[in-house]
């Protein structure tokens, strides 16, 4: 298990002995609710304290199910650290109605088909329940005041509604923020124009791909946008969430005044029918992709896009594209640079870093007095994060990241959890994550809107 990970289950197990006397009334008990994407898993490939080890399951038969059951089998049956997991399953047609009738839990975790999740969110919090849902929350503008009436019942019903966020746990990302914060490195954050952003976003992601060490099995709705959504409301959640977090840290975002779109695209990824089989184990396309399907063979998945906006009237750029597989020794990658007065603090994932997220700064102007300056300020750095030291480079610097803190994608699940864990204990969300969630769905929906306007 890793470093960071075991802090905060330590920070935890503190957190709840202080209330030992309240155990039962305090146990937190998770309800899964049809888990669609192997996110649903990723959030139970640890055990948690305080957390009870029954969790209650609702959802239709069929793949998706036992698929996710497969996965949580395979973390309870694993030789290092095992997972004791006890999944109690309810799989028919009304399985919704069933979990609102029996409450069998006080947490639901939503990770799957976006079409109905929407809904699934607010009637889960009018029934009083706390809810840990997988992004995107909502896929389209149409559904937006749906999910404002959420938050607004939520707060009504003292019940915490909440996304998953894995990539503020990213190292490179966390320091990207940390060395903005800090004014004698960065300077302050530029404006930029629509052409030369002050924050770009990018990230690349693939269809084929390995989860927990084996090679992932899509559902074929995933390729459906009408279920999964495009990619402008879907990764593009993660990069809009990321320029919120980074760029304006703690302050609340009003997106009625604080946001205002620029341009957006959208665009396909062509999938062969071979190439469709290979990642669903299905024999052809199924009638509801058949929209999608050009000549019979090709499918054409809107799985890419890209928004430019202003936020606070810094212009951003946050943009997606889907491949099918990474090349030989890749994987998902990610692109990102910040630029400030005095330096741009850029992430690179290429072939250069061996597809491995490597963070660098590059002074605007270069003299004995920035270094000395950055060397100063990176003390505070090393306080929190020890270990992590400058290399010098012909541009500028590399932040050069101990092992321990690279303990990728899959983990970053647990720390979510964790976070949320303390939330929950402390009742309440920090004051700036609700209008700032509804700030970034705003952002993703409202800029398929445009994109789509703009196709037409």
């Amino acid at each position: 298990m890793k470093t960071r990970f075991l802090i905060a289950l330590a920070s935890q197990l503190a957190l709840f002995s202080a209330v030992h006397a309240q155990q039962k009334s305090d146990e937190i008990r998770i309800v899964t609710l049809d888990p669609g994407h192997f996110h649903a898993a990723l959030v139970q490939k640890n055990m948690y304290p305080q957390v009870s080890s029954k969790v209650h399951v609702y959802a239709p038969q069929g793949a998706d199910l036992q698929m996710h059951l497969g996965r949580i089998q395979a973390y309870n049956q694993r030789a290092e650290n095992p997972t004791k997991w006890e999944e109690v399953v309810y799989s028919s047609p009304d399985f919704f109605e069933k979990m609102v009738q029996e409450k069998a839990g006080n947490v639901v975790v939503m990770a799957g088909n976006n079409l109905k999740k929407t809904e699934y969110i607010k009637k889960a919090v009018d029934a009083g329940f706390n809810v840990l849902a997988d992004k995107p929350m909502v896929i389209d503008a149409a559904r937006f005041g749906l999910l404002k009436q959420a938050f607004e019942i939520a707060a009504k019903k003292k019940v915490l509604l909440y996304d998953i966020m894995t990539e503020r746990s990213e190292i490179t990302t966390i320091l990207q923020r940390e060395l903005s914060m800090l004014s004698s490195v960065f300077g302050v954050l530029e404006k930029g124009t629509p052409s030369n952003p002050a924050v770009t976003k990018e990230s690349v992601h693939h269809f084929y791909k390995y989860v927990s060490g084996s090679v992932l099995t899509r559902p074929a709705w995933f390729m459906d946008v009408a279920q999964q959504g495009e990619g402008i409301v879907d990764v593009n959640t993660h990069l809009v969430d990321l320029i919120q977090w980074e760029c304006f840290p703690e302050q609340i975002i009003d997106y009625q005044k604080d946001i205002k779109l620029q341009s957006a695209s959208r665009w396909a990824t062509d999938i062969s029918l071979s190439q469709f089989k290979a990642i669903t184990k299905l024999p052809d396309f199924p009638a509801y992709l058949h929209k999608d399907v050009v000549n019979d063979t090709l499918l054409k998945v809107y799985s890419n896009g890209e928004i430019n906006y202003t936020i606070k009237g810094v212009h951003a750029k946050a943009s997606v594209i889907w491949a099918y597989k990474a090349p030989e020794g890749g994987g998902d990658t990610h692109y990102s640079i910040m630029r400030g007065t005095k330096a741009n603090i850029i992430i690179r994932q290429g072939a250069e870093q061996a597809y491995k997220p490597a963070l660098y700064i590059e002074p605007i102007q270069e003299s004995k007095l920035y270094q000395t300056q950055l060397e100063a300020a990176f003390a505070k750095v090393q306080k929190k994060f020890p270990g992590v030291t400058l290399k010098k480079i012909t541009k500028g610097w590399e932040v050069e990241i101990p092992e321990k803190y690279k303990d990728g994608h899959e983990a970053h699940f647990g720390l979510v959890m964790a976070r949320y864990l303390e939330y929950l204990k402390k009742g309440a969300l920090p004051k700036w994550e609700v209008p700032n969630m509804l700030a970034k769905y705003y952002t993703t929906t409202q800029a398929l809107e445009l994109a789509k306007t703009k196709g037409k």
